[in-house]
Formats: structure tokens, sequence, C-alpha cells
């Protein structure tokens, strides 16, 4: 398969997601077959018109899905059919309100014990990690789609403090999901309160696993997801 299969990528959609569904379909229909590297992220790049970034968390989908796995100062390549583990759930179904909301619903626990975990199981780094990627939540690219990006990979990094692999795998692929929120949010609210409010909301779940306290982690936590889901009029059964 050579890069030229691929298509450009339109401004307006999510990037990460049709980079992700894109080299997807060609692994999925063995375009690109087992065992084989995936162009550089570079050249991904440039044949998308994307940044290296979005090409960085189109792969990082594809690996929670199971689809591609990455060496270590090598690449990522497509993994060998019998070790695929792949839960795919298409975007375009949730375009539906309810399985939208039953997705968000499904997110909630996850995210809450996950905070939890990474509050008790965290490292120096783990924290060093949340610090960037909240440094570029908070930056001048807040506004724009890079924002987003570091948002989804501030909760990748929470899932990864917890030092449990399936923490990671799941609610990565359900927080790549879950970016439509981000994005209606972002449509309906004012811009400026929205992305301010989300911030302190991430610093307030920073500092809680920072403490090493997993009730506040917690707590911290269910109040982003409250918070977020209320900003998109979305109606949870939260008790």
């Amino acid at each position: 398969m050579g890069v030229a299969d691929f298509n450009q990528i339109r401004r307006g959609e999510h990037l990460p997601e049709r980079v992700a569904t894109q080299i997807g379909k060609e692994i999925s229909e063995g375009r690109i077959a087992p065992g084989d590297k995936l162009p550089t992220e570079h050249l991904l790049s440039k044949t998308f018109g994307v940044s290296r970034s979005v090409v960085r968390e189109a792969i990082a989908q594809l690996r929670n899905e199971g689809l591609v796995e990455t060496r270590q100062g090598v690449g990522a390549f497509a993994t060998d059919m019998e070790r695929r583990q792949s839960i795919r759930i298409e975007q375009d179904n949730l375009s539906d309100r309810v399985s939208f909301g039953s997705l968000f619903q499904l997110r909630l626990p996850l995210e809450i014990e996950a905070a939890g975990l990474a509050a008790i199981h965290h490292t120096p780094e783990d924290i060093a990690r949340l610090d960037e990627t909240l440094g570029r939540m908070s930056g001048a690219e807040r506004w724009t789609n890079e924002g987003i990006i570091a948002d989804l990979a501030f909760h990748r990094q929470v899932a990864a403090a917890t030092q449990n692999e399936y923490f990671l795998m799941f609610l990565g692929f359900v927080a790549e999901r879950i970016h439509l929120a981000i994005n209606a949010a972002r449509e309906t609210a004012v811009l400026e309160e929205i992305v301010e409010i989300t911030i302190a909301e991430h610093v307030a779940i920073r500092d809680a696993i920072a403490s090493g306290d997993p009730s506040r982690a917690r707590s911290a936590m269910r109040d982003h997801l409250v918070g977020a889901a209320a900003r998109i009029d979305l109606s949870l059964d939260i008790f």
C-alpha cells in the first residue's frame, strides 16, 4: 500500500478520528497487511495535510482499538490477525443521542475509578505528563483543535497513571469517541467561558491525583464529567 491511497482530510472534520478511520479501513480491508509497518508520522502528516500531533492521536486510537501496535524507536505496525483484539464503535452510530448518552454513561464509572487509582499509583513522571498536557490545554492553542487533542491526552494520561493497562486501553477507546461532547460544548457555549471552566476542572483533577487522595480525585473527576454532560444538555442517571 502506498500513502497515495489516503485522502486529504477536510478542515471541518475531527482530524484524529478521520485519520484513524482511513488508516483503519486500509488495515481492515487488507491493504495494509498484518505485520506491515505504517508510513512514518512525517509522511502521514504530509499525506493527510494535518499536524504530526493529529497523526499521533490517530495512531493512539488505532492502538487502543487493537489494530496497531507501536514499537519504541521503530514505528507503528498493523497487528497480526490472531493478536487483534478490536472493539469498534463506528463514529456515525454516535450521531444518535441515545447511543451517545449510553457511551457517556459508561465513561463515568471508568473515569472516576481511574482518577482514584491514579491518586494511589501515580509516579512523578505521570504528574509531569499531566502537567504537560495541561500546559498545552492552557496555552495559545487552547482555542483550536490542538486544545481538544490535549484534553483527550490528559484523560489518557490519567488512565495511564492507574498503572493498569486495561484502563488505558478502554478509556483511550471511549475518550476518542467522547470528543463529540467537547466539540458540541464549544459550539453551544461562549468559547472563552467553556475553555476556562474546562481547564479549571482538569487542574482540580490533576491536583487531587497529585495529593494522593483517591476520594478527592474521584470527586474531582465526577464533577468534571457531570459538568461536561451539563454543557451539552445531556441527561445522565447520576446518584
